[in-house]
């Protein structure tokens, strides 16, 4: 069953058109990766999909259309987004961070932020801290905690692992795989750490020149592929 689909999603920007007639979706209870050299347009397709920028094409989400809907709709409708630089509020601390969640869906602190600090144990004895003198991997779990409070139907995640240290990134990856047992989100994550991808993705997207130019299931991510739109 697909919870996210886009069809023939277009963006121009200025006289240039960043997005080709990109198709993919995301089933329930699954990792997807959408992957690509720097400046293929990765970061363009989630911010389309948030309903960031102005797009033509078809997007639903689990089934609903969604054109006409703003990020706050979407937001609300079921769509987590983790931008690149986290977006976290660095003068808050992590319990307040972590609060503007629950406020932006009227909810109140709940069970739900203790299984999220399960998902993210580092965070537990760092809750009265700001923001701000987090490492950047800890504001990366952070801000994911934080857009999972929002109990998204689909978690869009882009770049989680870039500039993140080694043990930081491995948690991630648990905390990915934690998720995808859990059966209650499905994942959109842009990704062009290759290995991390093979651990933790169901199906690939490979993006060029705005394009899909290539998608499967894992196994389907060669050495061939890698060599022709991914190495640098």
């Amino acid at each position: 069953m697909s919870i996210l689909s886009v069809d023939g999603l277009c963006v121009n920007i200025g006289e240039s058109r960043i997005l080709r007639d990109v198709a993919l979706e995301v089933r329930a209870r699954e990792v997807v990766c959408l992957m690509g050299r720097n400046g293929v347009g990765k970061t363009t397709t989630l911010k389309a999909i948030m309903g960031l920028l102005p797009a033509q094409g078809r997007a639903t989400l689990g089934g609903h259309p969604m054109q006409g809907w703003g990020p706050h709709v979407r937001s609300r409708r079921g769509i987590g987004y983790v931008p690149q630089g986290r977006d976290i509020f660095p003068g808050l601390t992590v319990l307040e961070n972590l609060k503007l969640a629950l406020v932006a869906r009227g909810q109140r602190i709940n069970g739900e932020l203790d299984r999220i600090l399960d998902l993210f144990p580092v965070l537990k004895p760092m809750l009265a801290r700001k923001g701000g003198v987090l490492s950047g991997g800890q504001q990366q779990q952070l801000a994911i905690a934080r857009a999972l409070l929002t109990q998204p139907r689909v978690l869009m995640l882009d770049e989680p692992t870039e500039g993140i240290q080694p043990s930081i990134v491995d948690a991630i990856g648990n905390t990915l795989a934690a998720l995808k047992a859990e059966g209650k989100v499905s994942i959109l994550l842009v990704e062009q750490c290759v290995e991390f991808a093979r651990a933790v993705a169901d199906r690939f997207y490979v993006m060029q020149k705005g394009q899909i130019v290539a998608q499967g299931d894992m196994t389907a991510l060669s050495d061939q592929v890698v060599r022709q739109h991914l190495s640098v």
